[in-house]
């Protein structure tokens, strides 16, 4: 793919503005939560992970060696994984209540799918070596 480059790297950069945009709303707890806030932090701060990775996987991707784009494909399917996760936790119901799922859940999927099939078809020209 001509553009996977610079689809990947718009990828990182929604993932790392989803981390900071609100992620679900509990109505018992009347609160937001994001990927750097939950409450008494039982899920954690998923936010620097995410984070971390995708600045690590955007600068794989402005790098035109063939093992940067074999690291990619791993950091990026390790962003999709744990976005997953993400998405799975903090949308899930509990003890009769669902928590209203907002855009920056949404975004983290969009933003990891969108790393890894630039991941997968990366435009690499390969030259053959003469003997």
């Amino acid at each position: 793919m001509k553009y996977s480059r610079w689809i990947g790297i718009f990828g990182g950069l929604v993932l790392i503005l989803a981390c900071f945009l609100p992620w679900a709303y509990y109505p018992d707890l009347d609160k937001i939560f994001s990927g750097f806030f939950s409450e008494k932090n039982i899920y954690g701060k998923p936010g620097k992970f995410l984070v971390f990775f995708s600045v690590v996987g955007i600068i794989l991707y402005m790098v035109p060696r063939v093992w940067a784009k074999r690291a990619n494909l791993f950091i990026s399917a390790i962003l999709l994984a744990f976005a997953i996760k993400s998405f799975i936790l903090f949308s899930a119901c509990y003890r009769g209540v669902c928590p209203e799922k907002k855009i920056g859940i949404y975004l983290i999927m969009a933003g990891a799918i969108m790393m890894v099939m630039a991941a997968m078809f990366p435009d690499m020209k390969l030259t053959e070596k003469k003997s």
